[in-house]
């Protein structure tokens, strides 16, 4: 590089230099920045509960076409779901097998749901009933004992009387496990050893149930 080219390098940087410092502002733009690909992020949309333009009703939100089904929410099966049978009466028995693990998962949510009501015998003596909540029933008595299990699940799924609906709380899975628990409980303050088959005997704890 000659000297010439050499000065004449160094004035053009000389006068480059405050146009490069006054575009640094030191503040963010006012202008939009340039999106080179969209790609549809960027579209008119809807709050909720605002107003439209569109329909008659001016409401955004819109109720689901009559007879809509929630993916896997088909629920089809009356007796599973509802605890009903075909002729629209509660079941008289679990429409599901009585398992080991069933009784297992029965007695888990019934202590973490019922006990505080019923107690864990079922007597209806637990805490929340000796702190004055009244109607608490006692599932050990023959009523409860002479009830179908649909309806047992029933009074589960949406409540009765004083006792409230636990149907968002428990799957119905875990209904028809509670209503196992309840008959197992049932079965157990009248049972007697004669009662369990001799292959079982040898593993059972013979201890008495605390509340």
């Amino acid at each position: 590089m000659t000297r010439r080219t050499a000065d004449l390098a160094a004035r053009a940087l000389a006068l480059l230099a405050p146009l490069c410092a006054g575009a640094c502002r030191g503040q963010p733009s006012e202008e939009p920045p340039v999106h080179i690909n969209p790609n549809m992020d960027s579209q008119p949309r809807y709050d909720p509960q605002a107003e439209s333009k569109f329909f008659t009703d001016r409401a955004t939100m819109r109720r689901p076409v009559e007879g809509t089904v929630a993916r896997g929410r088909l629920e089809e099966d009356d007796g599973y779901y509802r605890g009903l049978g075909p002729a629209g009466r509660p079941l008289d028995k679990l429409p599901v097998p009585i398992t080991d693990a069933l009784l297992r998962r029965g007695q888990e949510r019934y202590n973490i749901f019922c006990a505080p009501c019923h107690d864990r015998t079922g007597s209806g003596q637990g805490p929340v009933a000796q702190r004055g909540y009244i109607g608490v029933r006692n599932l050990l008595d023959d009523y409860t004992r002479k009830l179908p299990d649909g309806q047992v699940y029933s009074a589960i799924a949406h409540g009765v009387r004083t006792m409230p609906s636990y149907g968002t709380q428990i799957p119905p899975e875990d209904r028809w496990a509670i209503v196992a628990y309840v008959r197992a409980l049932e079965v157990s303050v009248s049972a007697s050893l004669d009662d369990v088959p001799q292959e079982r005997r040898a593993s059972l704890t013979l201890e008495p149930v605390r509340p």
